[in-house]
């Protein structure tokens, strides 16, 4: 997913332990465990850090083939970050397709510095979030603790409407 193909997608593969550890650290995995939750962000094999460089975007559609009456277009949403949500969501499938498991975990706003520092980002990219995967363990379980188990599922016509907003 890339509008007008950007591009601006940037990946950073983690698979050293040392560095995953200290990205479970920032993402407060720690109180997580503490609450009663297994660890999941430490032990995963591998982290897709997706960031996004919002300049390509700009970049391309400042291009002769992309303007409108000699302008950029003006951007309904900032599409870098839908093109990386939708990303990180191929990234998900892509591994539950091979039997993997996957979760996707972000840091506090305050801890983006040291992660981009950790990691070596530029400036200009933007952190988005990271995937990680890898097997689950079999005796694996989900905590009662997690919002998907604790949390009810909103009803489908407060989330969907058809044709019109009206009720």
């Amino acid at each position: 997913p890339s509008a007008g193909f950007s591009q601006g997608h940037r990946l950073v593969v983690v698979t050293e332990p040392e560095t995953r550890r200290e990205l479970a650290r920032l993402a407060g995995e720690e109180q997580y465990v503490a609450m009663g939750m297994p660890p999941w962000i430490s032990v995963a094999p591998v982290h897709v850090v997706v960031g996004v460089r919002e300049e390509s975007y700009h970049e391309r559609y400042r291009k002769p083939d992309k303007l409108v009456e000699g302008d950029e277009i003006t951007w309904p949403a900032p599409y870098w970050y839908v093109d990386a949500g939708s990303l990180f969501l191929l990234l998900q499938l892509a591994a539950l397709s091979e039997g993997l498991g996957t979760g996707v975990y972000g840091v506090p706003g305050e801890d983006v510095p040291a992660l981009k520092a950790l990691l070596g980002l530029p400036e200009d990219v933007h952190f988005v979030c990271v995937v990680t995967i890898g097997r689950q363990p079999p005796e694996a379980d989900d905590s009662p603790l997690v919002s998907r188990l604790t949390e009810a599922r909103k009803p489908l016509d407060e989330l969907v409407r058809w044709e019109r907003w009206e009720h």
